[in-house]
C-alpha cells in the first residue's frame, strides 16, 4: 500500500522527522520544508490492481472545467489485460466524488472516458465503477470531485472482479406491446460497464423505425436507461441509446431506426450500479423522422425552435439541416442566439452520430468542426439545452480550413512558429500547426514548446491515418504555461506533433524542440544492505506519465521483509518497485510521500521471489536532482 501525500497529516511528520533528516544529511543538504516543495502536477501515479491508497484532492492538484463545471482530479496509471473484469472504489467523507476511466494517452479524447460512475456505491456520495478493459494495454483512473474545487481526504481501490455468470436468452417482445420487468441483484451485468440488465429480443426491417420507452417506478432507486444493438459473436454491440428523454424528466425514450433487416436487442439497465427497481418497457412505432431543411456549405440560415417543431429520436424538440459533402472533407458548423443556450449534433448518412457540441462557441454557443470520413449526406441538429427550449437561432456551415502539412522537425533543432486564428483547426476549435519527424521504436523523445502569448499545449500521433493522440502535455515544463512532452515510441515510423494553445481562440508567437534520447538505460543493480546515491536529469529513463527516474534490479526471496526509502531535497521522490512485461511496465508496490512531504518509504514483505526493478524517480514531470536510496531489512 502506498500513501499520496496528504498536508493535514502533521502527526505522523514530526514522528518521523528525526529519520528524515538523518538521510537528508546523507543526501547533502537540509529537508525542505512542505511550503518549499515544489507543487505537483498531474503526473499519474502507479497503482496495482488489488491495491488500496488514501489521498487528498487539494489545491496543489490540476483542475479542469470552467465555471460550475470545473473539478478538481488526479489520475492513477495501472495495465490491464484484455477483458479484464475490474472494480475501482472510491470513498470521501469531504465531497462527492467521481471515477473515470480512460486508456492511457487518451484522457483529451473527444469520445471522452471509457467508464464513470458517481454514486455507484449505493452509499451516499461515495463511486464504484466497474469496467472491462478492452485490450492489452495501460489505463488512466481519474479520481476527482463531481463538480467544484472543495476537495479533502479520500481512500481508493482498484481490485479485479470474477468472470460473469452466462447471460441468459433475451425476453421476446412484439409491436404495440408494453412490458413490466424489474432490476434486480439476481440480473445478468455488462461485462465493461458492471451495469445490471434486462434484455428484449424483436426483429425488424431494414429502415423500420421504433420509438422504445422505459419508465422507472421510482426514479430515485432506478434511474433507467435503455439500449439498443445486436449480438455478435456472444457479445453485446450497442448501436443507440438513451438516459433521459427529451421532456426533462429521467425516464427514457428512444426512437431506433433500423440500419438492417434481422434480430436486435433491447437492454434495460439502470444509470447507476447497485441501482434497483421495476420499470415498464414499450415497443411502439417510431415517429417520422424530422424532415431536414438543405443547407449549403457557406450559407448561414436563420431558425426557431418552436412548439410546431417535431422531436429527435431522444424525444428533445430539435431542427435538422442536410448538406452533401465529399470524403475527407473537413467542415465547420456553428449555431448562435441570444435566447437559448445552442447544442448542434452531427450525424453521418448512416444515421449515426458522429460529433455534438454545446459551448465551443462565444458563450453558449456552439461550434463543431469535424472532417467527414465518406462521402455523402450528413445532418446538422439544433437543440436547446436548458430551461429556454424556444427561441431564433442562426445556424452557418463552412468548409474548415484545411489541416496544415506536417513541416519537417529535425532532431536537435529548435524551430519558431506563429499560430494564427484563421488557419486550421484540430476538432476541438484549436488552431494548431504539425510538425513531421521518423523515429526509432523504444527511443525516448522530448518535444518542448515555449510561448509568451499563451498557454501552450502539445500532442503526439502516428504519422498514418487520421491523427490520434497518443499522449499529450500542457504545462510539463514547470515553468508557468509552458510544455514538455516525454515519450516513449512504441514503433520504428512516422510520427506527427501538433502544437497549438490549450484554448481556441488564442494565438501568437511560439518556439518548438524535438530532441532524441534514445532507448531507455538499462537498470544498475542494487544489494540489500546497500546506500545508492544518484541524480535524475533529463537522460535517465522516463515512466509512462513522462516523469525521469533510475532503475536498480534487486534480487528477493519470498517472504523478505524490506524497509526502501528515497530522499530528495531538489524533487518531490516517489518509489515504485515492479517488472517489465513485455515493454509495459507493471507496478508491484509503490510510494510517494510516506516518509515526509516529498520523501517516499516502501514497506515491503515480498510474496513471489525473483529479480524486481526499483524505479527511484520523481513525483511529476520534469523535476531533477540528486537523492539518496537506502535498501534495508526490516
Amino acid at each position: 500500500m502506498y500513501r499520496r501525500h496528504n498536508p493535514g497529516d502533521s502527526m505522523r511528520r514530526s514522528v518521523i522527522t528525526a529519520t528524515v533528516s538523518a538521510l537528508a544529511l546523507a543526501a547533502g543538504a537540509s529537508v525542505l520544508s512542505a511550503g518549499q516543495a515544489a507543487a505537483q502536477s498531474d503526473a499519474p501515479t502507479p497503482i496495482a490492481i488489488g491495491a488500496s491508497t488514501e489521498g487528498a484532492l487539494n489545491d496543489r492538484d490540476a483542475t479542469l472545467g470552467s465555471g460550475d463545471g470545473q473539478y478538481r482530479f488526479e489520475d492513477y496509471r495501472f495495465t490491464a489485460r484484455a477483458g479484464q473484469r475490474l472494480e475501482a472504489v472510491m470513498r470521501s467523507d469531504a465531497f462527492d466524488t467521481y471515477l473515470e476511466v480512460f486508456r492511457a494517452g487518451q484522457e483529451e479524447a473527444e469520445d471522452g472516458p471509457l467508464a464513470s460512475d458517481d454514486d455507484g456505491l449505493a452509499e451516499g456520495t461515495n463511486s464504484r465503477l466497474r469496467f472491462a478493459a478492452p485490450a492489452d494495454g495501460a489505463y488512466t483512473l481519474r479520481v476527482r470531485t463531481l463538480s467544484g474545487l472543495d476537495g479533502g481526504a479520500y481512500s481508493l481501490s482498484l481490485a479485479e472482479r470474477p468472470p460473469a455468470p452466462r447471460a441468459p436468452r433475451p425476453t421476446g417482445i412484439r409491436m404495440g406491446r408494453t412490458v413490466s420487468g424489474s432490476i434486480s441483484a439476481n440480473d445478468p451485468e455488462d461485462d465493461e460497464t458492471g451495469l445490471r440488465y434486462d434484455a428484449y429480443a424483436f426483429r425488424a426491417r431494414a429502415g423500420q423505425r421504433f420509438a422504445i420507452a422505459m419508465k422507472s417506478q421510482d426514479t430515485e432507486s432506478l434511474d433507467p436507461v435503455v439500449k439498443v444493438g445486436r449480438m455478435d459473436h456472444g457479445n453485446f454491440v450497442e448501436l443507440a441509446q438513451n438516459d433521459d428523454s427529451g421532456d426533462g424528466g429521467l425516464d427514457s425514450f428512444l426512437v431506433f431506426t433500423a440500419p438492417s433487416s434481422g434480430e436486435f436487442i433491447i437492454r434495460a439497465t439502470p444509470l447507476g450500479a447497485d441501482s434497483e427497481g421495476d420499470y415498464t418497457l414499450s415497443l411502439q412505432e417510431g415517429p417520422p423522422a424530422l424532415r431536414a431543411t438543405p443547407i449549403a456549405l457557406g450559407e448561414t440560415k436563420d431558425g426557431a425552435l418552436s412548439p410546431d417543431d417535431g422531436s429527435n429520436d431522444t424525444g428533445a424538440r430539435a431542427d435538422a439541416y442536410s448538406f452533401t459533402a465529399t470524403a475527407g472533407q473537413r467542415i465547420e458548423a456553428t449555431a448562435s442566439s441570444d435566447t437559448l443556450d445552442t447544442f448542434l449534433e452531427l450525424f453521418g448518412p448512416d444515421g449515426q452520430s458522429l460529433d455534438q457540441d454545446d459551448d465551443s462557441g462565444d458563450d453558449t454557443d456552439s461550434r463543431l468542426i469535424a472532417t467527414l470520413k465518406d462521402a455523402g449526406t450528413y445532418t446538422l441538429q439544433v437543440r436547446s439545452v436548458g430551461d429556454v427550449t424556444e427561441g431564433a437561432y442562426k445556424i452557418s456551415l463552412a468548409e474548415a480550413a484545411p489541416a496544415p502539412e506536417a513541416v519537417p522537425l529535425a532532431f536537435g533543432e529548435t524551430v519558431q512558429g506563429e499560430i494564427k486564428t484563421d488557419g486550421g483547426r484540430d476538432d476541438d476549435g484549436r488552431a494548431y500547426l504539425a510538425y513531421g519527424f521518423h523515429g526509432t521504436e523504444g527511443n525516448r523523445v522530448q518535444i518542448v514548446m515555449r510561448s509568451g502569448d499563451f498557454d501552450t499545449y502539445l500532442q503526439i500521433s502516428k504519422g498514418d491515418g487520421d491523427f490520434e493522440a497518443l499522449s499529450s502535455d500542457d504545462d510539463g515544463l514547470g515553468e508557468g504555461t509552458d510544455s514538455r512532452l516525454n515519450y516513449i515510441l512504441p514503433e520504428t515510423g512516422d510520427y506527427v506533433i501538433r502544437a497549438s494553445p490549450l484554448g481556441a481562440d488564442e494565438k501568437g508567437l511560439f518556439s518548438i524542440e524535438l530532441t532524441d534520447k534514445g532507448p531507455q538505460p538499462e537498470p544498475g543493480s542494487i544489494l540489500i544492505g546497500a546506500t545508492a546515491r544518484g541524480t535524475l536529469d533529463e537522460n535517465d529513463g522516463i515512466a509512462d506519465d513522462g516523469s525521469f527516474f533510475d532503475a536498480y534490479a534487486i534480487t528477493v526471496a519470498e517472504g523478505d521483509k524490506l524497509d526502501i526509502t528515497l530522499v530528495s531535497n531538489d524533487f518531490d521522490a516517489y518509489l515504485d518497485i515492479g517488472k517489465m512485461n513485455g515493454g509495459t511496465w507493471e507496478s508491484t508496490i509503490s510510494d510517494d510521500d510516506s516518509l515526509s512531504d516529498t520523501h517516499a518509504k516502501v514497506e515491503w514483505t515480498v510474496e513471489d521471489a525473483g529479480t524486481y526493478i526499483i524505479r527511484a524517480r520523481s513525483f511529476a514531470q520534469g523535476q531533477k536532482g540528486a537523492y539518496t536510496l537506502e535498501v534495508q531489512r526490516k
